[in-house]
C-alpha cells in the first residue's frame, strides 16, 4: 500500500507540473496575439488636414437653383469672394462667404469641425439674414480626394436628405455641390454649385 500511495502521489505531481506549464505557454501566446480592435482603430484614416486646401482667399462663382424640389430649371448666378481661416491648428476651419447678383446677395458663414474619434467632419452653415446656424450639420469624410457629407433636414415642410460634395480639388481651385433628395437618396437634385479659384497662386498664409 505504501508503494501504491507513493506512485499515486508521483502521478498527481507530474500532472500538476504539466498543466501549469501548458497554462503558462497559453498565457504567453495570448499576450503576443494581435488585437483586432486596436488594429482596426489604427487603420482608420486621419482626415484632420482634408480641408487644408481651403485656407486663404478665393474668387467664387455660384449657380443657385431658384426653386428646388419643384421641377424648375431656373438658375441664377452670383460672383464674389470667400476667405477661410484655420482654427485649432487645422482641426476646424471658418469660412466667410459673400457673393452677389442683380437678384440679391448671399452672405454666409461655414464652420467645419473635425472629430478625431470618428475621423469625420461636421459642416455648419449660417446665413447673415437670420444670424443663426441653420439645421443639423452635414457629416462625412473624404475618400480618394472626394468629400461627401450628409444630413437629414426639412424643406418646405418635407423631410429630405441633403448632400454636400467636394471634388476636383487642386491647390488653386475646387468644385462644390449641394443636392436634395426626397426619396431616401435614390435620386438627387443639385441646387447649389460653386467653382472657386484662388486669388493668387501662392500658398495660403492660413495654412
Amino acid at each position: 500500500m505504501r508503494i501504491s500511495h507513493r506512485f499515486q502521489a508521483y502521478i498527481l505531481l507530474s500532472s500538476f507540473i504539466f498543466v501549469s506549464h501548458s497554462t503558462h505557454l497559453t498565457a504567453q501566446s495570448d499576450s503576443t496575439a494581435p488585437k483586432p480592435a486596436a488594429q482596426s482603430g489604427a487603420d482608420k484614416r486621419d482626415g484632420q488636414h482634408d480641408f487644408d486646401f481651403e485656407g486663404g482667399s478665393w474668387k467664387i462663382h455660384l449657380k443657385r437653383l431658384l426653386h428646388p424640389m419643384t421641377g424648375s430649371n431656373s438658375w441664377v448666378e452670383f460672383d464674389g469672394t470667400s476667405v477661410t481661416r484655420k482654427v485649432w491648428n487645422g482641426r476646424a476651419w471658418l469660412e466667410e462667404f459673400d457673393v452677389a447678383s442683380p437678384t440679391g446677395r448671399v452672405e454666409g458663414l461655414t464652420l467645419r469641425l473635425y472629430n478625431p474619434e470618428t475621423h469625420q467632419w461636421s459642416l455648419y452653415w449660417a446665413n447673415s439674414k437670420n444670424g443663426s446656424l441653420g439645421g443639423p450639420p452635414n457629416v462625412g469624410e473624404f475618400k480618394n480626394g472626394r468629400g461627401e457629407f450628409f444630413c437629414q433636414d426639412t424643406y418646405n415642410g418635407r423631410v429630405i436628405l441633403i448632400r454636400y460634395l467636394w471634388s476636383d480639388i487642386t491647390p488653386n481651385s475646387a468644385h462644390f455641390e449641394q443636392s436634395f433628395s426626397d426619396d431616401g437618396g435614390k435620386t438627387w437634385e443639385v441646387n447649389w454649385i460653386t467653382d472657386q479659384t484662388r486669388v493668387n497662386n501662392e500658398s495660403a498664409k492660413a495654412r
